[in-house]
């Protein structure tokens, strides 16, 4: 589609009630939308964990409503100020203020900063909306292992939260690189997922007692982790890495807190590499893109996909609110609205 914008289209709107968040669809124009460089019509978005915190009341992820959510964007170019995109170009855009300071994917169309825009290769929107914001995220936190140093010779790599959608692909990644993965989770239905993922073994949440008095130093179990949980879980994981050994962290659902001590960083000389994917420079952006068009592209990403139309995309968004989502969830935009 590379036709003008028409005169109002169809979205979901995020509406604050005295404190309830409202998500009803409504009827835009392109005077709505914000006065940024590209404007896309989008295909498809996703369903993230902050899509689901920005219709939470106290949410903390949206200061000013009313607001489209969708934090991905995948679909066709149909404006550009910015002459590195065209009319007709396939596309992906993400992080900045995209669904949380701006109206998000949501919505037929969307207007965005030109910096959080990359142009596709080889990737569908479908599969770009499939990989979106935890995919990305999940690609950033497997190179920096990689730039790290961490090698498979190094010993297994354990995956927190692993049913969700960065931990999911996460396993995807390391596996197809040809690490030893240890998938943990809650889910103890999800193991046979897992596995067709990649994991070499799945285990329960970590830590194994959670009402044991935590350890800053435990026993040496893995080179290295990608942690999407954080609290108890992220503080485990780095009393058990192995000597040099690092964990790209990137979540918080069991919370901000890090109970820990200096001793893993100081006697086993362990990392903690922070990964962020929203406030990123547009060259890196790009460049964990190509990747993912290239050698760190999931060669299990069918296995992962729920497709719903954004018609119905509250209820992914309340079940994975709750934990309940497993792989990712691409919310099909162009022709779904009731």
């Amino acid at each position: 589609m590379t036709a003008a914008l028409p005169a109002d289209f169809p979205a979901l709107i995020a509406t604050d009630d005295d404190g309830a968040i409202d998500l009803a669809p409504t009827t835009l124009t392109p005077a709505d939308l914000p006065d940024f460089d590209v404007t896309i019509a989008v295909e498809y978005s996703g369903v993230n964990y902050k899509d689901a915190l920005a219709i939470t009341p106290r949410g903390g992820v949206v200061r000013n409503y009313p607001i489209v959510p969708g934090i991905d964007i995948a679909g066709v170019v149909v404006e550009s100020a910015d002459p590195a995109f065209a009319p007709g170009d396939r596309v992906v855009a993400h992080g900045g203020p995209i669904g949380t300071d701006v109206h998000g994917g949501y919505a037929a169309y969307a207007r965005v900063p030109a910096g959080q825009v990359v142009k596709l290769d080889s990737l569908s929107t479908r599969e770009a909306a499939a990989i979106g914001t935890a995919g990305f995220t999940s690609a950033m936190s497997v190179a920096a292992l990689l730039d790290h140093g961490l090698t498979v010779d190094d010993g297994p790599v354990v995956v927190t939260g692993a049913t969700g959608g960065v931990g999911s692909v996460a396993i995807d990644l390391l596996a197809g690189l040809g690490f030893d993965v240890v998938a943990s989770t809650g889910k103890s239905d999800a193991a046979e997922l897992l596995t067709d993922l990649g994991a070499s073994s799945v285990i329960g949440r970590l830590p194994e007692d959670p009402d044991a008095k935590p350890r800053p130093l435990g026993k040496s179990k893995w080179a290295a982790a990608v942690d999407c949980v954080g609290g108890a879980t992220l503080a485990d994981v780095i009393s058990g890495l192995n000597y040099g050994g690092a964990v790209a962290a990137s979540g918080l659902t069991g919370g901000p807190q890090l109970n820990t001590t200096v001793l893993p960083f100081i006697l086993r000389g362990v990392s903690l590499l922070g990964i962020d994917s929203v406030s990123i420079k547009p060259a890196v952006r790009q460049a964990v893109w190509a990747r993912l068009n290239s050698d760190l592209r999931p060669s299990r990403l069918a296995k992962l996909i729920v497709d719903v139309d954004v018609s119905d995309v509250a209820a992914s968004l309340a079940s994975i609110a709750k934990g309940g989502n497993t792989g990712r969830t691409v919310v099909r935009v162009d022709g779904g609205f009731a």
